[in-house]
Order: structure tokens, then sequence, then C-alpha cells
């Protein structure tokens, strides 16, 4: 084992950006909902584009069997758990940082989708979930005539 000098402040950008991440998410989400805290939770990303809403979210050495996704209403779920490995015998252990246990996410989607028409794909690691808009709630060109 090599001996390094301790170097702080990489881990404290990590804690400050995990202590975000718990306020913002557990204390200021005006629509969280009364579930009991998850050990866990999966980065997202979110965006937008003209014909639908986007969902990556982070779930690497998940199968297809382990998430399960439901839309209710105007709120989309994503549950799943990621099962602790067995322990290495013999061995000594220097760090363990992956989480593990169950998650639930849920989201509040705009009333303008297509819910029929949701898709969702698996590919290394990432869940990408499309949530097309319906057709009326798209922005059109609207073209002048001129009399």
């Amino acid at each position: 084992m090599r001996i390094t000098k301790w170097q702080p402040y990489p881990d404290l950008v990590n804690m400050y950006d995990r202590l975000n991440r718990f306020f913002g998410e557990d204390f200021l989400d005006e629509n969280a909902r009364n579930i009991s805290p998850s050990a866990w939770r999966p980065m997202t990303d979110i965006y937008e584009t003209k014909e639908s809403y986007v969902f990556k979210v982070e779930l690497p050495g998940f199968k297809k069997e382990d998430i399960h996704v439901e839309f209710t209403g105007d709120t989309l779920i994503l549950r799943g758990e990621r099962k602790q490995e067995e322990e290495t015998k013999n061995e000594s252990c220097h760090r363990l940082e992956r989480s593990y246990g169950m998650f639930e996410r849920s989201f509040t989607i705009p009333k303008n989708i297509d819910a029929k028409k949701i898709d969702a794909a698996l590919k290394d690691g990432i869940l990408v979930l499309t949530i097309p808009k319906v057709e009326e709630a798209r922005t059109k060109a609207i073209p002048i005539s001129v009399k």
C-alpha cells in the first residue's frame, strides 16, 4: 500500500454536492410524497425537446427486471433495488462507496403528454424514458397571410 498525503478539497466538494442534493430533493421539493426515505437515489437528467420530455437515469449494473416504472395521473414513479454483492472472503476492503438497497424517485409530469406512448429503454446502465407530448401541445408556427 502506498501512503499519500491527504487532500481534503475533493472530499469537501463531494460532501458539499451530497448536502445540496439531500436538502434540495428531500426538504425543498414541494412535490415530495410521504414515502420512507430511500437509501440512495440514482442520478437523473431531465430535458425537454419539441416532441417530448426525456429522462436519463443512471442505473449501472441493473437489469430490466430490477427496475419498475409506472405512470399514474401526472406522476412518473421509478423503483428498483440494488442488492449488495457477497463479501469477498480473506480480503481486506479499503473503501466501500457504492450504495445498495431500494430506491424510489417520483416526478410530476406536465399534463400535455401522451401517456400511452411512453418509451423506456435500458442501455449501458442508462435508463432513457421518452415521454411524448400530445400533438396539440407542440409549438406550431402560424403562417401570416397578406390580404
